[in-house]
């Protein structure tokens, strides 16, 4: 059954066309992907099928009965309850439930106070209060929510602070938790990833593969998308188009059908042009029969159904990183270096050595310390406790994710223009180009830009400055997929080391030859993975992290298990206390059993003498023999 259709949805802001003709329908169970470049429309899209925007023209169809639920990419924070903690406001998700509770607390009041018939009625309500909270998910609802919570990053303490002491990477999360435990029919979810770690992540990939509802997922994170869709709507050139599969399938099908568009274009290219050197030829001849043939190949060439290119593909950043001096082999060493901040310890005591060429992610929980870590490195932040030394002629490049380092009064133009005042001004026109922007984007207001348009503007002052370490926070959290595909290149291609912090596994997976997973609580503070012969880095980091929990939880259930050497003469003498213990009860069990069978003789010998004819002596004497078979049934049972 269909979940939720468009048909013909159009959306213009002013000149600019956003849809056009937007039509695809998604069924019960379906879970879709929705991926374009920035400003393809993708968020527009999710607006309008929740009636936010009102479409030019067009209509959305839910199924009747149907609840949809969002997760927006930037949810408004000025309504939240800021006195309420975390989980009571997961609790106010269910308020049907809310109710029904203080119903039943108010019956159980008045049944404690009431008497007679009151009573009884009373008693009927709340049976049927409690009958209808259980069918309702009320038993477990309260567990639901703090679940959910656990699940994506929060810990006991975060779980009961304030909302707004939260920051907005950590609203994000509660407010993914509160739309997940509710379930509804249709879940709409733009950019679930953001502000998730690892293990986070791999519990909603699961959580949504699972899901027996509609999923609608807009997302640049092509893994993910990879393991939760079963559908791809691609948005390009203002319209749309549905493919069954997910990213990776769907981006292999259009690279197919774009290659065949291509190759059938040419041919009919050739079969044109030979069509037409024909009717040159004809006419050059300029006799009557030959007009003949002219027309009949004119109308051969009017009847072709045309084949049409698709539109150029949509610009994408193009770049890469140069390096004017070559590196030592030692690039970075970290010796014992700990940092702790309001008395909370980040990072403990690490120590590892980055040699040149290396492309090293660091990998972690939230709030393990990660990016406290790259401000370490670029000297931003100074050490609590050991040191950072840098090799010879290291000259480092450092990506905020944030992009902090740009200033908001400035024009785009300004901002490259303060940061390389000897460049000339095609110089810095010709960069910005590179990422995309045009000649009216370099007079805007950097406070203008999205966060895209910041990340693209925060690269272009990178690859100016001609570095041999990378340092890098969250590369490609506001890019697009294309943007991120571009930059992967150009990091894999670069003549000199990296040093990254990143949640996104595809990014991973190409990038990595050595991934380093902080842990604070741990005596070393990380766990150091070298990956240098994996095409698939991640993949092979998960592998080895697996073993190495199975190896730690084997050693442990072992340790556990004492040998017979280490047994203590405690231990020996509890065993013989047991064994003879037994023994005792045995014998005492079988010098009962040698009473009872002697009591069950002697009752017999009365039932069928003296008590043949008291009817009541008999009855007494078949009750007591019930009650002795009883008693040996379970002496025996001892004995066996």
């Amino acid at each position: 059954m269909i979940a939720l259709s468009t048909q013909d949805i159009n959306l213009s802001f002013g000149t600019d066309v956003i849809l056009k003709d937007i039509s695809f329908a998604v069924n019960d169970g379906d879970r879709l992907g929705i991926i374009g470049v920035n400003g393809a429309g993708k968020t527009s899209l999710f607006r309008i099928l929740t009636g936010k925007y009102t479409p030019d023209s067009g209509a959305v169809y839910i199924q009747k009965g149907h609840t949809v639920g969002i997760l927006e990419q930037n949810p408004d924070l000025s309504a939240l309850p800021g006195e309420t903690s975390c989980l009571e406001y997961m609790y106010t998700a269910f308020p049907d439930l809310l109710l029904l509770e203080k119903e039943i607390e108010r019956c159980e009041k008045e049944l404690s106070e009431s008497t007679g018939d009151k009573t009884i009625a009373l008693s009927n309500t709340l049976n049927d209060l409690n009958t209808r909270f259980s069918r309702e998910g009320g038993l477990e609802f309260r567990s639901r929510c703090k679940g959910m919570l656990l699940r994506l990053g929060f810990d006991e303490e975060l779980i009961n602070q304030k909302i707004r002491t939260l920051s907005g990477g950590q609203y994000t999360r509660l407010a993914l938790a509160r739309l997940l435990a509710t379930e509804p029919d249709i879940l709409m979810l733009d950019e679930p990833t953001n502000h998730l770690d690892i293990d986070a992540l791999s519990w909603l990939e699961g959580f949504i593969a699972n899901y027996k509802k509609t999923v609608l997922i807009v997302s640049h994170d092509r893994y993910f998308l990879d393991r939760t869709t079963n559908k791809t709507l691609w948005l390009r050139y203002s319209k749309a188009r549905l493919y069954n599969g997910s990213y990776t399938k769907c981006k292999a099908e259009a690279e197919a059908e774009a290659a065949s568009l291509e190759k059938r274009y040419k041919e009919q290219q050739k079969e044109i042009a030979k069509i037409q050197a024909n009717i040159d030829f004809q006419r050059r001849c300029n006799r009557e029969h030959n007009f003949v043939t002219i027309r009949a190949k004119e109308k051969q060439l009017a009847r072709m159904e045309k084949v049409e290119l698709a539109p150029k593909e949509e610009k994408s950043i193009r770049l890469s990183f140069a390096t004017e001096e070559e590196s030592a082999g030692d690039v970075l060493e970290a010796k014992e270096l700990s940092f702790s901040y309001g008395g909370k310890p980040l990072i403990n005591n690490i120590s590892f050595l980055v040699r040149r060429y290396e492309r090293v992610l660091f990998l972690g929980q939230n709030g393990c310390g990660k990016s406290t870590l790259m401000k370490l490195i670029n000297s931003m932040l100074t050490p609590t406790h050991g040191k950072i030394t840098l090799g010879y002629n290291i000259k480092i490049g450092y990506y905020d994710q944030e992009n902090r380092g740009l200033c908001d009064s400035n024009t785009v133009f300004e901002e490259l223009r303060h940061e390389y005042p000897t460049k000339t001004d095609l110089e810095l026109r010709s960069t910005l180009a590179l990422f995309l922007f045009d000649a009216d984007d370099i007079t805007r207001k950097v406070s203008t830009l999205s966060g895209g348009e910041r990340a693209r503007l925060t690269l272009s002052k990178l690859i100016l400055k001609k570095v041999n370490l990378l340092v890098m926070d969250e590369p490609t959290n506001h890019l697009d997929i294309s943007s991120s595909e571009a930059l992967e290149n150009a990091l894999l291609a670069f003549d000199g080391t990296i040093i990254a912090v990143s949640h996104d596994r595809y990014f991973i997976n190409r990038i990595a030859t050595r991934i380093i997973e902080l842990a604070p609580t741990h005596e070393r503070g990380m766990f150091d993975y070298s990956l240098e012969d994996y095409d698939e880095a991640y993949t092979e980091y998960m592998r080895l992290r697996e073993l190495k929990k199975q190896s730690a939880a084997e050693k442990e259930a072992k340790s556990a298990q004492p040998t017979d050497s280490k047994l203590s003469y405690e231990e020996r003498k509890r065993e013989n206390a047991e064994r003879r213990a037994k023994e005792k009860k045995r014998e005492r069990a079988e010098a009962r059993i040698e009473e009872l069978e002697a009591e069950i003789e002697a009752l017999d010998n009365e039932l069928f003498g003296e008590a043949a004819s008291d009817y009541v002596r008999a009855a007494e004497i078949d009750k007591r023999k019930g009650e002795i078979e009883e008693e040996l049934l379970e002496l025996y049972g001892l004995i066996m």
